[in-house]
This record gives C-alpha cells, sequence and structure tokens, in this order.
C-alpha cells in the first residue's frame, strides 16, 4: 500500500481555494441584488423639501408667490456719492506728510489729505464729513470738527 499523494498542505490549499469560490459568490450575489441598474428613472430621483432636506418622495403643491419683474434688482445699486455726512474719530494724523484717517462709527477707515480738513484738526477729534472714492479706496472731504455730545447723538 502507497501513500496518499495528497499531502496536508494540498488539502489546506484546496480549502482555502473552495472558501475564496464560495465568498466571491456571495459578493457577486449580493452586488446584483443590490444594483442600482435595473431601476426606474423614477426610483433615482431624489426632492429637496421646504425646510431643505433630501426626500425620496415628491413634494406637494409648492406655494409660489407672485413676483413683479419690475420688483427684481439685477444689478448693485450705484453709491451717491457724500449725500449724508458721517461721524467719526481722527485716529492717525501726520501733519508733516499731508494726511491722516478717520475711524467711522462703523468702524472702517477713511483717508482723508489735510487740504480737505480744518487747520485745527488733532488726533481724537469727533469729525463729520463726506466720503467719496478715490483709485485707492474711500476718501474723506468736507470735514466739520464736531463736539463729543454732538457725535454721541448723530451717531
Amino acid at each position: 500500500m502507497g501513500r496518499s499523494q495528497e499531502t496536508f498542505r494540498k488539502k489546506e490549499q484546496n480549502k482555502k481555494r473552495e472558501q475564496k469560490k464560495k465568498e466571491k459568490e456571495l459578493k457577486k450575489e449580493n452586488r446584483l441584488t443590490n444594483s442600482n441598474k435595473g431601476k426606474s428613472f423614477e426610483d433615482m430621483l431624489a426632492y429637496v423639501d421646504e425646510n431643505g432636506n433630501i426626500t425620496t418622495q415628491k413634494p406637494l403643491e409648492v406655494k409660489k408667490s407672485n413676483v413683479k419683474l419690475e420688483e427684481i434688482m439685477i444689478s448693485t445699486p450705484k453709491m451717491v456719492e457724500g449725500d449724508d455726512l458721517i461721524q467719526g474719530k481722527v485716529k492717525f494724523y501726520n501733519d508733516e506728510r499731508g494726511y491722516g484717517f478717520i475711524n467711522t462709527n462703523h468702524g472702517e477707515r477713511v483717508f482723508f489729505l489735510i487740504s480737505d480738513a480744518p487747520k485745527e484738526i488733532k488726533l481724537d477729534d469727533a469729525v463729520a464729513f463726506k466720503v467719496q472714492k478715490s483709485p485707492k479706496g474711500l476718501q474723506a472731504y468736507e470735514i466739520e470738527i464736531v463736539k463729543e455730545k454732538e457725535a454721541n447723538q448723530n451717531g
């Protein structure tokens, strides 16, 4: 009697190979059952409800409001230069170089030239001024020194 031609190692390899085949078949079946390819177009659609949540149900009648074409603003409104006086405080002032900066009550920094300001202007003065656009940004002109109480009432 001879020994078996199939060794323990060969048996183990065959078992592993069979196990891999079974796993592969299971994966294939899962892939086929969970596939989206056979579904209709309606099943693949998603809708957004009025709260912004994604749903699979078609929303009911959407409430539409009538908007007149004249009411729609297409372009940005143009800034009317220098209509209102703006309140602020002088936060930087250089008499030698001829310029300064004003912090508005809204938190913006506005550049000004000494030629646009009164001669008695100094640091931390409350001022009222008009604004115009310059190539480098906003620039104050027609600057007037305001008493502190008036600046607090208007700002």
